[in-house]
């Protein structure tokens, strides 16, 4: 019985998902720069003419990761919009961003990597733009967050609170097994989410 439609298509996306996770692997391991093309189709375990048939090229394959991060990033702050008070929803924040890091450290470690590129690599630049971008765009929602706490001088706070997250994801990240989690999310929660005391 011939598949349908709907069939090629899953399939087909679930082929680019392959690819994606063999490209973000080598990517990890030996630098995007350092990997070929060849280097992801055998890492899928494709040939190199059919990983063409999904991605123009590297780049094409990197675009789409980097689009993929960014849509986690949305939906992460989608789902706090949506929580009633304000404490809540730095609070969701907090556990999904270190939950995030502690379950794939190397994954934040690259995309860290690739939001520090030099302005002279031109072909990763840009994605390190578009990252940084989205991060401003989440900075200025912590913004509201702390506004709505009734923090004093809620621009201050936000920073002061995304270094301090960014601090411990990056922790996290290069030592995911020595690192205590638990411990370390009721501490910042505790720290950030309590209405100011005057």
């Amino acid at each position: 019985m011939p598949r349908t439609p709907k069939e090629n298509e899953r399939i087909r996306q679930l082929s680019k998902e392959n690819i994606r996770n063999a490209a973000l692997e080598l990517f990890i391991r030996q630098g995007y720069h350092a990997t070929s093309i060849s280097d992801i189709a055998e890492k899928a375990g494709i040939s190199k003419g059919l990983l063409y048939n999904y991605f123009k090229g590297k780049e094409e394959l990197l675009a789409t990761m980097v689009e993929a991060r960014v849509g986690e990033l949305i939906e992460v702050m989608n789902h706090a919009k949506a929580i009633e008070t304000p404490a809540d929803q730095l609070k969701h924040i907090i556990e999904g961003a270190i939950d995030n890091v502690y379950q794939k450290p190397e994954v934040f470690r690259f995309y860290l990597h690739l939001q520090t590129q030099p302005e002279a690599d031109h072909e990763l630049i840009k994605y390190s733009r578009f990252l940084i971008e989205e991060n401003a765009r989440q900075f200025e929602f912590q913004c509201e967050i702390f506004e709505k706490l009734g923090v004093k001088e809620p621009r201050k706070r936000s920073l002061y609170f995304s270094s301090t997250l960014q601090g411990i994801m990056l922790m996290i990240s290069t030592y995911p097994q020595q690192f205590p989690i638990e411990e370390i999310k009721k501490q910042i929660v505790s720290e950030f989410c309590n209405p100011p005391t005057f």
